[in-house]
């Protein structure tokens, strides 16, 4: 059985979430002035099985983030179907699922509780998380306090020592100093080496060749390739190439 697998799913956006004027509300209503909504995903399938790392890539505005979404379950899809057979832990946007004025310590628990764990299960952890963290001794203040990378960083240690089944990440591992990318890395082949599942966006075609063995290539929403790492990066950097050249 997938861990993770999309139907035919389709996602829609309004172009405008911003404040309107009434009369812009007033001609929408009577049907003057419509816009039709922005299609981030069109009718994609796939799956991720048990122990596969695969890669989302595509250029800015494709979609990948919506998906990550949606396998996260933070969205719905508005056609199709999303299943997700696992405990997900999803680094997407930086700092997101924290508070700015608890502590890094109650940001941890707080974390570790929408990730499943039990009181006593993170209490068991909780040492090892901060220890991996590397911001023991800014722990307790508030992370508003705190710059990105270390958000980032106890952000993916409470994801990786909370041992989840499936792992989202989207870009966030650029964020931080070089030692403790480097630290992350090998916190992630640990991951794959124990049997577990990897959804993956990035725009480094090195990372990609080095966390994944499948890639998904997405455009404007839809699904242009999936296959080998390999196949797929070159058909997709052959495509930069070409449109480089007109």
């Amino acid at each position: 059985m997938p861990l993770i697998e999309f139907q035919n799913v389709s996602k829609w956006f309004p172009h405008s979430t911003g404040r309107q004027l009434l009369r812009t509300h007033i001609a929408r209503w009577f049907g003057g002035g419509h816009n039709e909504p922005f299609c981030a995903l069109r009718d994609v399938s796939f799956s991720l099985e048990e122990g596969e790392s695969l890669a989302i890539i595509g250029s800015n505005g494709a979609g990948k983030s919506t998906l990550l979404s949606l396998a996260a379950g933070l969205t719905l899809p508005d056609q199709g179907a999303v299943r997700v057979n696992g405990r997900i832990a999803a680094l997407l946007e930086l700092g997101s699922g924290f508070h700015p004025d608890l502590t890094g310590a109650e940001n941890l628990v707080l974390n570790a509780a929408l990730l499943g764990l039990s009181r006593r299960k993170t209490n068991q952890l909780f040492d090892r998380i901060v220890e991996f963290s590397g911001i023991g001794e800014f722990i307790g203040d508030p992370l508003r306090t705190y710059s990105s990378g270390m958000i980032m960083r106890l952000a993916f240690s409470v994801a990786i020592q909370c041992e989840p089944d499936i792992l989202l990440i989207d870009e966030v591992l650029g964020v931080g100093d070089a030692s403790f990318q480097e630290k992350s890395k090998e916190a992630l082949v640990s991951f794959r080496r124990a049997g577990k599942s990897l959804l993956f966006v990035s725009h480094s075609p090195a990372s990609v060749r080095e966390m994944c063995d499948r890639a998904l290539w997405i455009d404007h929403g839809s699904v242009m390739m999936d296959g080998s790492v390999k196949a797929v990066l070159e058909a997709y950097q052959g495509r930069a190439v070409a449109k480089q050249g007109l």
